[in-house]
C-alpha cells in the first residue's frame, strides 16, 4: 500500500526539544532535533510540524492531544508516553520504542511504524486510514473498537493483541505471527489469512480437524 510521505523541507534548524518551552504556544516545526531527553514532563496539546527527530527519550511524558504532521522520528524511545486524544498524520516511527504508550481515542493517517516496538500499546477507540505496520512488534498491544480502513500488518508479532469490536474485513496479517490473539469471529469476515492462521483460528474457536 502507497502512503503519503511526511513533507519536510532540507534545510532544517537544528533545535533542543526542550526549546518547546519557550514558544508562546507549545508548538516546534520546521527543525530537526537530535539526543535529547525530554522525559516526565507535561505538554498537553503540543503541535510538532515538519520536522525530523533522531535518538531522543519522552519516556513518561504526557503528550495527550498532540498534533503531528510531517514528522519522521528515528531511534526514539516513547514508553508510557500518554499520547491519547493525538491526531497524527504523514508521520514515520522508525526504529522506535513505543512500549506501553496510550494512544487511546486518536486519530492516524498515513502513518508508517517501521522496525517499531509498541507491545502492550493501547489504541482502543482509534480511527486508522493508510497506516502500515512494518516487521513491527505488537505483543499484547490493545486495537479494541477501532476503526480500519487500508491497514497493513506486514511480517508483525501480533501474539496476545487484542481486536475485540475491531473489524479486519480487508486487512491482510498473512505475514505476521502470533500464538494467541483475541478477535470476535465476526470480526474476522473478510480477513486474509495465511492457511496456518486459518487452523490457529480453528482451534480458538474450539474446532477439531481431522484429515
Amino acid at each position: 500500500m502507497k502512503i503519503d510521505s511526511p513533507n519536510i523541507p532540507r534545510e532544517l534548524q537544528l533545535r533542543n526539544f526542550n526549546d518547546i518551552f519557550y514558544e508562546e504556544d507549545p508548538e516546534l516545526e520546521m527543525c530537526e532535533i537530535n539526543d535529547s531527553v525530554f522525559e516526565n514532563e507535561v505538554v498537553e496539546r503540543a503541535r510538532l510540524s515538519k520536522m525530523v527527530i533522531r535518538n531522543c527519550r519522552f519516556n513518561n511524558t504526557d503528550f495527550s492531544k498532540i498534533d503531528l504532521i510531517d514528522v519522521h522520528f528515528e531511534d526514539c524511545d516513547f514508553s508510557n508516553c500518554n499520547m491519547s486524544k493525538s491526531s497524527i498524520h504523514r508521520v514515520i516511527f522508525k526504529n522506535c520504542k513505543l512500549l506501553g504508550v496510550n494512544f487511546t481515542d486518536s486519530s492516524f493517517g498515513n502513518v508508517q511504524f517501521d522496525q517499531s516496538v509498541l507491545n502492550l500499546a493501547s489504541l482502543g477507540d482509534s480511527k486508522l486510514e493508510k497506516v502500515v505496520f512494518q516487521d513491527a512488534s505488537l505483543k499484547s498491544t490493545d486495537f479494541y473498537d477501532c476503526k480500519f480502513k487500508k491497514v497493513d500488518f506486514n511480517r508483525c508479532n501480533l501474539d496476545e493483541a487484542n481486536f475485540e469490536q475491531t473489524s479486519l474485513k480487508g486487512i491482510d496479517i498473512s505475514s505476521s505471527t502470533f500464538n494467541v490473539l483475541t478477535v470476535s469471529i465476526e470480526s474476522l469476515n473478510g480477513c486474509k489469512v495465511s492457511s496456518y492462521q486459518a487452523i490457529q483460528f480453528a482451534s480458538l474457536m474450539g474446532l477439531k480437524i481431522t484429515d
